[in-house]
């Protein structure tokens, strides 16, 4: 323990040398673009921003599966030769309604109704009214399920929107059941993010009505108005023909004909299979490009489109047609998402926040070599050159993880440096100890290291773990504090274990003490 090889004291070295090394980055300019350029990110609290809360429409999660499940009603009772009148939809009741076409038809429509498949085991239930009519129930608890399942794939399809801008390390974490927090470092005016993220971007492709009279949609119908013709509606059928979800690509480019920005799209093979089923079989017919509930194309087929491709054109400009490919790659929002609350931090405030954050974490450095070395000689000046390089190391390490430093996080860092000295001071505290009791400088040492050492491991383990949980189920700060804590408690124990006892084995064995300076 008390030895150590040339090779043992190289490796000590060169890990600190290359975390001055991996440091530079935060204060250096990146000299070419090729080189990799790791630094520290500056959270919300520090970099300034904007934070903003959004909220999921429930309500909407539930009239979307109504109009699926009505849409399912009429296909099965259509594929059993069953008939059906007044279909009608209620979000508030979550039910789906309608009249048989003849009482005697009854209980073959529930037997055909009963037999639909379900998302969830359980997801309604279909009974017979005593008016004659025949009603399906969401049940609570699937909506419910359904309900968290879209805030969580809410969130996915939000982080891969802000990704898509360009956003430096974004915090996107959920808060109560219907919303999500979205924190962006470095951008004071959000505005253009608030867009993409309050469209819903749900495409999906329908057939035209042909012949429809008047302005009042029938059953299975509704009116839908046009993109660039808000007052033009057209009576788009309800029955889904290809969903937008089975995209697998979107990109921005310029329509060779017409010299106009378009969207141009590919399909998955699903989609393929099921676009090209469709163009194929309504030659002639209007096709309806519908994007959050208003139609941007309803072009008539003129041939079957059996290659999986397509084209959205429709008086976009660059920025617009780019958006809306971004969206499109991204996918469509379960439900659209309004904002309930924003926020701004300005960069002085946060430029207010380093300095302070600075000030205590330099007073406090200060204040503990100022105290190790008034309270134990050489040893704690040694003690003092661990620490520093304790420092440098927590600093690289979070550089190599291009991690986000807030305000906990600095406070984090103080903190590490406490414990820091706490292990130092049980070492130096052991050795006094052993030459207390009249043990040789080599025997003190020697003891004093071996009787700290799991004492200071113990401690520091148990400490480990219950960051490593404040990490893995925390959110926003307590994250970042945890992070700081967890990669300061491994430094501390290689300054403290192999740094610090280098320096003092090295010192030992160039002058051979009969006293230690402790």
């Amino acid at each position: 323990m008390m030895y150590y090889s040339r090779l043992k004291m190289a490796s000590v070295v060169a890990v600190c040398l290359l975390g001055v090394v991996l440091c530079l980055p935060n204060a250096l300019r990146q000299p070419s673009a090729a080189l990799p350029w790791r630094q520290i990110h500056l959270g919300l609290d520090l970099r300034g921003g904007s934070y903003l809360l959004m909220q999921v429409d429930m309500q909407s999660i539930t009239s979307d599966r109504l109009q699926t499940l009505a849409d399912g009603t009429r296909q099965a009772l259509l594929g059993a030769g069953l008939g059906y009148r007044n279909i009608a939809t209620d979000a508030q009741a979550g039910t789906v309604t309608f009249t048989p076409r003849d009482p005697s038809e009854t209980d073959a429509d529930l037997k055909a109704l009963r037999a639909m498949p379900t998302a969830v085991p359980g997801e309604f239930s279909v009974d017979r009214r005593p008016d004659g009519n025949i009603a399906i129930t969401l049940s609570p608890a699937a909506m419910h399920e359904r309900a968290r399942e879209a805030v969580t794939q809410s969130i996915e399809i939000v982080r891969r929107r802000i990704d898509a801008t360009g956003a430096v390390d974004p915090e996107i974490t959920r808060q109560g059941d219907d919303r999500i927090v979205v924190e962006l470092p470095g951008i004071s005016d959000p505005e253009h993010v608030k867009r993409l993220l309050g469209t819903t971007a749900k495409m999906t492709f329908h057939m035209v009505q042909d012949n429809a009279l008047g302005t009042v949609a029938g059953p299975g119908v509704t009116l839908l108005p046009m993109v660039n013709a808000p007052d033009q509606k057209l009576p788009i059928l309800d029955h889904v023909e290809v969903d937008g979800s089975d995209l697998t690509n979107a990109g921005a480019a310029i329509d060779q004909q017409t010299g106009e920005w378009a969207v141009n799209f590919s399909f998955d093979s699903v989609g393929a299979r099921a676009f090209a089923a469709t163009t194929q079989a309504n030659i002639g017919h209007r096709f309806a490009i519908v994007l959050d509930n208003k139609v941007v194309q309803a072009p008539v087929i003129r041939s079957a489109i059996t290659g999986g491709n397509g084209q959205i054109v429709g008086g976009f400009d660059a920025q617009s047609a780019t958006d809306l490919a971004l969206l499109l790659r991204a996918g469509a929002l379960p439900a659209p998402l309004s904002v309930i609350e924003q926020r701004s931090i300005g960069p002085s405030l946060g430029a207010d926040s380093i300095r302070a954050g600075a000030l205590s974490l330099g007073a406090g450095f200060v204040l503990v070599i100022a105290f190790m070395g008034l309270f134990y000689g050489r040893f704690g000046w040694y003690a003092n050159v661990a620490l520093l390089a304790n420092l440098v190391l927590m600093a690289a390490l979070l550089s190599l993880f291009q991690a986000t430093l807030t305000l906990p996080g600095m406070a984090g860092m103080l903190l590490t440096l406490g414990m820091a000295v706490d292990a130092n001071i049980l070492i130096n505290e052991r050795i006094r100890e052993e030459v207390g009791r009249g043990r040789t400088a080599l025997a003190a040492m020697q003891a004093g290291f071996e009787r700290a050492t799991s004492t200071i491991v113990d401690s520091n383990a148990t400490a480990l773990l219950a960051h490593v949980m404040l990490f893995v189920f925390g959110t926003g700060p307590v994250r970042g504090f945890a992070l700081t804590i967890t990669i300061g408690i491994v430094t501390t124990l290689f300054t403290t274990l192999l740094l610090s006892r280098m320096l003092m084995v090295r010192w030992y064995a160039r002058t051979r003490p009969t006293v230690l300076p402790v």
